[in-house]
């Protein structure tokens, strides 16, 4: 299983923080698969991304997944949690994922990031949907592809259940029942930026304090650093 050490987050950071989002997400599958062709990994399924990142997060920060939605019908802030491992589940094994999904007589392959990538500039998600459905289209562009949209959708997710991760909420507020979708790669990305923002404030206050080089504060553990934050600031 890949990790990553304090100074290896700091400088996957430094590389993705200006980048789009989908950028960052084939950032984070190559410290997830070191071992993997980084030119390979755009054409990857979002399953198996998906898949690969969970197991990072587990490495990085553990297996309880926090997070927060709004409310689509009223607004109500919702707190929920998640289990990376649970999520996991859902992966089928690669021999068992299929290169091809059938649904009402047409062929589609599943979609990786570089499909996502082309459709990231259409002006609605209705759009990019019919386009990445007609891309995904093994058997040419269908007559009426908006009538078989969803159900098309609902075939890809079947065949791969860890592509769009997803669960379902009930708001306290209104009693609003949805499924919201888990963004795996914002998700780690946040939590990453979060503890990198940290590790520099930790630098900075040990740099100053010891005149330390970062590789020298970085080069500690988490509980000798805090030991010495705490000296510091005592």
């Amino acid at each position: 299983m890949a990790s990553m050490d304090a100074q290896s987050l700091i400088e996957c950071w430094e590389h993705g923080r200006r980048r789009h989002t989908l950028d960052r997400a084939l950032l984070l599958h190559a410290a997830a698969d070191p071992a993997a062709d980084p030119e390979t990994l755009a054409d990857r399924t979002l399953g198996e991304r998906n898949a690969a990142l969970l197991c990072l997060r587990q490495t990085l920060f553990g297996d309880a997944l926090k997070s927060c939605v709004d409310c689509p019908e009223c607004g109500e802030r919702l707190e929920f949690a998640l289990s990376a491992a649970a999520l996991l589940e859902r992966a089928p094994a690669s021999d068992d994922r299929p290169a091809f999904v059938e649904c009402r007589g047409r062929t589609l392959r599943l979609p990786t990031t570089r499909d996502l990538a082309s459709v990231a500039n259409e002006p609605d998600e209705a759009s990019a949907t019919d386009k990445l459905l007609e891309r995904l289209l093994a058997d040419g562009a269908p007559a009426e592809l908006s009538v078989a949209a969803e159900e098309l959708t609902t075939a890809l997710d079947a065949a791969d259940p860890c592509m769009d991760l997803g669960t379902d909420l009930t708001c306290p507020a209104c009693e609003h029942q949805w499924s919201a979708t888990f963004d795996v790669p914002g998700f780690l990305w946040e939590e990453i930026d979060v503890r990198v923002r940290r590790l520099l404030d930790e630098v900075h206050t040990l740099a100053r304090a010891y005149s330390w080089s970062e590789g020298e504060i970085l080069a500690l553990s988490d509980t000798r650093r805090r030991a010495y934050l705490d000296r510091v600031m005592a």
